[in-house]
């Protein structure tokens, strides 16, 4: 999730934990925030090149059984912080909490987190949830904020509050996915007779319209549906591809890479002597967050293109699709 609700979450799960004790509500919200954001700082680790970097984010400082070692640590500086030593044991539940939660909402999106580590280098990802989803993090938000800024206990309810109903909202995320997913297998058997694999995950900002991405053999297929659509038919866009350059191409470490981190869900398509890696998981057609030229050459991802992403298109288009209208991805033509 983005950084904004780490942090949020981080400070409400330390209030919950020591909200009630002696001490300066600033700065336990304050120390909470800064746990909670302590597992993305892998960010800054360079390792050789742009897909491993992706590849090999949200790994040790996102694995269960490292923040449980680092746990006992973390909690004495954020107790020596909030000169709060003698509730040592409720910071170490609270530290030991704030990790755990940052690595639980992460697995919620497709992106794949792998908090199996050392155990297993599978990456989770659930993919009920945007990275990015106001009606997760304002009910966190208010809470952590209605605490700083009222008595300490209408503060403290309020808090456990905003925790309760975040909550509620990432049990509805799943819930809705699996819905959708239903949906969407019925409509792959009826108009994709070679599908394979099925991808659901929110459209960005909501958990009312939902992307799909069809794996065929002869490439893949995306759709949208929406929670308020007048029918359970999904249109979907077929994208041609040629299959063989994943053959071809197997041995490249880039593709191998993004193969396995993806779980199938990517595509190859060749330009030149460059080879043009897409993530299908994160974005739309057209328009994918990760998307990599690769010098087949010397297996190596050189380049990151942009995201081509333009508001005054993509938030209309968002908000109409959401509520039921039958409109094309905004990105379809250019991409084609």
């Amino acid at each position: 999730m983005d950084s904004v609700t780490q942090l949020t979450l981080g400070a409400a799960v330390a209030v919950a934990a020591l909200g009630q004790k002696p001490g300066s509500k600033v700065k336990v919200a304050l120390a909470g925030a800064v746990l909670g954001t302590l597992p993305d700082l892998d960010v800054l680790v360079d390792y050789g090149d742009v897909v491993s970097n992706m590849v090999l984010h949200r790994t040790e400082s996102h694995a269960l059984f490292y923040q449980t070692l680092i746990s006992p640590v973390l909690a004495w500086l954020a107790a020596l912080c909030c000169n709060q030593r003698s509730y040592y044991r409720h910071w170490l539940l609270a530290t030991w909490l704030i990790l755990i939660t940052h690595t639980g909402i992460d697995a919620m999106t497709v992106y794949g987190t792998q908090f199996g580590l050392p155990f297993t280098n599978t990456p989770f990802a659930v993919g009920s949830m945007f990275i990015i989803d106001p009606l997760y993090t304002l009910p966190l938000l208010a809470g952590v904020l209605w605490y700083l800024f009222s008595r300490r206990g209408k503060g403290y309810r309020a808090n456990s509050a905003g925790i309760v109903l975040s909550s509620a909202y990432l049990v509805w995320s799943f819930a809705a996915q699996q819905y959708v997913t239903g949906i969407a297998i019925h409509n792959a058997r009826q108009q994709l007779r070679d599908h394979q694999q099925i991808l659901v995950t929110p459209a960005p900002l909501n958990t009312i319209l939902w992307r799909i991405v069809v794996m065929t053999e002869q490439g893949y297929a995306e759709g949208f549906y929406s929670l308020f659509d007048s029918s359970d038919r999904i249109e979907f866009t077929l994208i041609a591809q040629d299959t063989s350059l994943k053959q071809r191409y197997a041995d490249v470490k880039a593709v191998q890479q993004l193969s396995w981190f993806s779980r199938g869900f990517y595509t190859l398509a060749q330009q030149g002597d460059i080879l043009l890696l897409t993530d299908l998981r994160m974005g739309q057609e057209g328009s994918y967050a990760f998307q990599f030229e690769v010098d087949p050459s010397n297996h190596r991802a050189v380049i990151q293109q942009p995201m081509r992403r333009d508001a005054a298109t993509a938030l209309p288009w968002l908000w109409q699709r959401m509520w039921g209208v039958q409109l094309p991805s905004p990105y379809l033509a250019a991409s084609r």
